[in-house]
C-alpha cells in the first residue's frame, strides 16, 4: 500500500463557510468527518450528471425537527427529482405549517405529558392541538374539496401534490415538491394521521387510494433513466422502496446512506450499501458511502456544503 495523502489539522478562520469546513473535513479525515466529506462529493457529482435521476428517501421523524428546513432546501432548489418517504412526513409537514412543535428532553414524565395532551417524539414535544386536531381539520377540508370536484381516486403522489398546493405554505417540503413538480411517493401512506384521515373520509365517501398507480410511475422513472442516484436518510419502508425499484435497472449509480442503525441484526435499516450490491439494488461500480450518525447533525452540514458548491457550478 502506498501512503499518498497526509492527514491535516483543521484551521479555523474568523469567517468560515459551511463548505469550507466540509472541505477541511476531507483533509482532516477522522472517521465520520471523512465519510461526510465523501458523501457531499458524491451528491455533487450526482447533481452535475444531467441525465441522473436523483432520489431522496427519508423518515418522518426528522420532519418534526428543524432538519425539515434542510430537506425543504433540497426540494426547493431542485437538487432532487423524486421523493420517497413515510406518512409521518406528511403529518409533521402539514402540522408545522400551522402549529408549533416545542423543545423537550428525552427524559421527562411521560404519564404527566399524556395528562396534559402533549406527545413526546424523542426530545421534541408535540401538543395534540399541533398534531391530530390540525391535521384532521386540514385534511377533511381538502377531501371535501376534492370530492366536490369529482375526484374519486388518488395515488399517494397525487394526494401529496394536492396537499402541497392546497394545504401547505412555503415552509413545507410538500409545498415546494408540488411547485417544482417533484413527485412524493408514500408506500406506507395508511400508517399515520394523514392515512387515518383518508380512511375516515372513505367511510362516508367512496374515495379510493390507488398505490399501484404510484408503482407504474416509479417503474417508468427507473426504466427510462440513464442513471440514478439516491440520498437515503434513515431506514424503513422509504429506504427499501427506493432500493427496490432501482434494482430493475441494474441498481443505483450513486448512493449515500445516513443512518444510526446497526447491521448485525440483519435489518434493512442497518444494511450497508455493500449488501445492496448483492441484490442488484446498487450497481457494483456505483459511487457509494455509508455515513454512520445522526442525520439531524450530519444533513444540515451536507446540504449547506452542497448548496454552496452548486451555486458555483
Amino acid at each position: 500500500m502506498k501512503l499518498k495523502t497526509a492527514v491535516e489539522d483543521y484551521a479555523f478562520a474568523k469567517s468560515m463557510s459551511v463548505n469550507e469546513l466540509v472541505l477541511q473535513m476531507e483533509k482532516a479525515w477522522g472517521f465520520t468527518a471523512g465519510k461526510l466529506a465523501v458523501g457531499v462529493n458524491i451528491l455533487e457529482r450526482m447533481n452535475n450528471e444531467n441525465e441522473c435521476v436523483k432520489f431522496l428517501s427519508f423518515t418522518g421523524n426528522l420532519v418534526a425537527t428543524g432538519t425539515r428546513g434542510a430537506l425543504k432546501e433540497l426540494v426547493k432548489r431542485r437538487l432532487v427529482d423524486v421523493i420517497v418517504t413515510t406518512c409521518g412526513t406528511l403529518d409533521h409537514d402539514i402540522a408545522r405549517c400551522w402549529r408549533n412543535y416545542y423543545k423537550g428532553s428525552f427524559v421527562m414524565n411521560d404519564a404527566e405529558l399524556r395528562e396534559e395532551g402533549v406527545n413526546r417524539l424523542g426530545n421534541v414535544l408535540v401538543p395534540n392541538d399541533s398534531y391530530g386536531i390540525i391535521i384532521e381539520k386540514k385534511m377533511q377540508t381538502l377531501f371535501d374539496s376534492l370530492w366536490k370536484e369529482g375526484i374519486r381516486e388518488v395515488s399517494s403522489s397525487q394526494l401529496c401534490r394536492e396537499m402541497g398546493k392546497r394545504v401547505c405554505n412555503d415552509s413545507s417540503i410538500l409545498y415546494w415538491a408540488a411547485k417544482n413538480n417533484i413527485p412524493v411517493y408514500v408506500p406506507g401512506i395508511t400508517d399515520g394521521a394523514v392515512g387515518y384521515q383518508t380512511w375516515l373520509f372513505s367511510q362516508d365517501h367512496d374515495l379510493r387510494l390507488n398505490l399501484l398507480k404510484d408503482s407504474g410511475q416509479l417503474n417508468e422513472t427507473v426504466f427510462t433513466a440513464k442513471k440514478t442516484g439516491a440520498l437515503l436518510i434513515g431506514g424503513g419502508i422509504s429506504k427499501h422502496h427506493t432500493l427496490w425499484w432501482n434494482q430493475f435497472r441494474d441498481g443505483l449509480d450513486y448512493a449515500v446512506y445516513i443512518s444510526t442503525a446497526d447491521e448485525w441484526d440483519g435489518s434493512l435499516s442497518g444494511a450497508r450499501p455493500r449488501e445492496a450490491v448483492s441484490w442488484g439494488k446498487i450497481n457494483e461500480k456505483a459511487k457509494r458511502i455509508m455515513i454512520e450518525g445522526d442525520a439531524s447533525v450530519i444533513l444540515p452540514l451536507m446540504v449547506g456544503s452542497l448548496i454552496e458548491r452548486m451555486k458555483g457550478a
